[in-house]
């Protein structure tokens, strides 16, 4: 999602959980309803217990790799991510644009289309004229 070319528009409706995280940050734009949930679980296999340190430390260098893509697309740092919170503070704490439901993701997809067709439209001219 990070790497496509047209406008995209996250919205988190309830749970966002592991991979949701990323996954909502990755967008140009995000939106989370007041009573949604965002949490990065830590890194496991199965429930299995870990009994040796170069697996732990494997699930550690992932986790970090999880946190540093998140921190990467949002604005929040790296220390405050670990204390991850729910809706408004998601917003407060710079990990999602704002707050808001599906209106206001719709709305604000066509607003980035539209600007973005406009973008295309003036470098079309400009080409045209030179």
């Amino acid at each position: 999602i990070a790497s496509l070319s047209k406008p995209t528009v996250s919205l988190v409706l309830g749970g966002s959980h592991s991979i949701g995280v990323p996954l909502a940050v990755s967008a140009n734009y995000s939106y989370i309803v007041p009573t949604a949930t965002m949490i990065i679980h830590p890194v496991r296999m199965n429930g299995t217990v870990i009994g040796v340190t170069q697996t732990f430390e494997y699930f550690e260098k992932i986790q970090d790799r999880i946190i540093k893509f998140v921190v990467t697309h949002s604005n929040i740092d790296y220390t405050s991510f670990k204390n991850l919170i729910v809706g408004e503070e998601t917003v407060k704490k710079g990990i999602i644009c704002e707050v808001g439901g599906i209106k206001e993701a719709l709305s604000k997809i066509n607003e980035m289309i539209d600007k973005n067709e406009q973008q295309n439209q003036n470098q079309g001219n400009r080409v045209q004229n030179a």
